[in-house]
């Protein structure tokens, strides 16, 4: 079983797990929110689907209770050999019921989110239901060292349980390096979503930072508006940036590809990440990439070999790390890009991913047979 709490990110994410677990012999059961369009394509993937209402960002006990007591009731209906969760909700009340079912467990730690970002109630609230819901996992799988610190010095997971996971890996032949012609010099990226925390007011104030130097240079900015979240980004935020001209606003697609090819650069100053897709994604299609010097995304950047690091929550660091990106000549360009290639291929491709997985899979049945 496995559950996420977007049917979108099991798609997008896991699809390759999915089909190597196929090859395995293994009949694969999806759990995740109705999403007409992404539960068409994992029915198309062979796997067995069922709906469970997930309230990613609310604090409502009742509704929560409700999510809990689905998973309880699916665990005792198709008693599957392991359960599989990411992000938060999965982790904690799967997580809970696949303990009460005697069910093994592998749940993931692919972000912290806002409620570790700031210390605060909430994140006393969502440490003691990590820790009930992590307690019997198998495995507890990590993206990066300062999370699994963090994780361990709070006392939520125990050091035989934790293992590091090169994000969720990088199909290399999809997005597939190119160093030929520079696109676009000087034209910028970010795609994320529309938060906050993912520094969109940064990145912002950094483009009109930047545009009173240089008025050729663009920045765009693609990801999904009106999401349900704490530091989500106003709607009308945005069309105030894009009436300014300090902008170019893209609504989400299916493919982003397309995008990262013609960009110069690919820019992403997030408050923290587990480790970036976005970043593995530009930097295995060779493009230079910058990014704050925080948790999830250092681990993506060399600094000055395939990007550049700035500080975190400061425009003006950002501005200056994009700006040594816009003044290297094309040589320098495709240097930078080929070595963000070779640094993918090398540590995060999804071939490495899915093994690790496997293992973890392979030791977690041994140990409850």
């Amino acid at each position: 079983m496995l559950s996420a709490n977007l049917a979108w990110n099991i798609v997008n994410f896991r699809s390759n797990l999915i089909h190597d677990l196929q090859a395995q012999g293994y009949h694969v059961v999806v759990v995740a929110p109705f999403e007409a369009d992404n539960v068409a394509k994992i029915k198309a993937m062979g796997c067995e689907f069922h709906a469970i209402a997930i309230d990613s960002k609310g604090l409502s006990p009742v509704r929560d209770a409700q999510t809990f007591w689905r998973y309880r009731a699916l665990m005792k209906q198709l008693r599957p050999l392991a359960y599989l969760g990411w992000t938060i909700k999965p982790n904690i009340y799967g997580g809970l019921a696949a303990r009460m079912a005697g069910i093994p467990s592998i749940l993931n730690i692919s972000g912290l989110g806002t409620a570790f970002i700031r210390e605060n109630l909430l994140t006393r609230i969502v440490s003691a239901l990590y820790k009930a819901g992590l307690g019997a996992a198998q495995t507890v799988f990590f993206q990066n060292g300062d999370d699994e610190a963090l994780f361990l010095g709070k006392g939520l997971v125990r050091a035989g349980q934790a293992r590091r996971i090169s994000g969720s890996g990088i199909n290399l032949a999809r997005f597939a390096g190119d160093t030929g012609m520079r696109p676009h010099r000087g034209r910028f990226l970010m795609i994320a979503r529309l938060l906050g925390d993912k520094g969109v007011r940064e990145y912002v104030e950094a483009a009109r930072i930047m545009k009173a130097r240089d008025t050729s240079l663009t920045f765009h900015l693609l990801g999904f508006l009106d999401v349900a979240n704490r530091t989500a980004i106003s709607r009308s935020e945005v069309e105030q940036w894009v009436s300014e001209g300090i902008i170019v606003y893209h609504p989400p697609v299916d493919d982003v590809r397309p995008y990262i090819t013609d960009s110069d650069c690919v820019v992403l100053p997030s408050y923290r990440e587990g480790t970036s897709r976005v970043l593995l994604e530009a930097a295995a299609m060779a493009r230079p990439v910058v990014t704050s010097d925080v948790p999830g995304c250092r681990e993506v950047v060399d600094d000055t070999v395939n990007g550049y690091l700035c500080r975190v929550r400061d425009a003006q660091s950002l501005a200056d790390a994009m700006a040594k990106v816009a003044a290297l000549d094309d040589r320098q360009w495709r240097d930078m890009g080929q070595a963000g290639r070779d640094k993918v291929v090398r540590e995060f491709s999804d071939a490495a991913v899915v093994a690790t997985y496997r293992a973890a899979l392979d030791d977690a049945l041994e140990l409850s047979a």
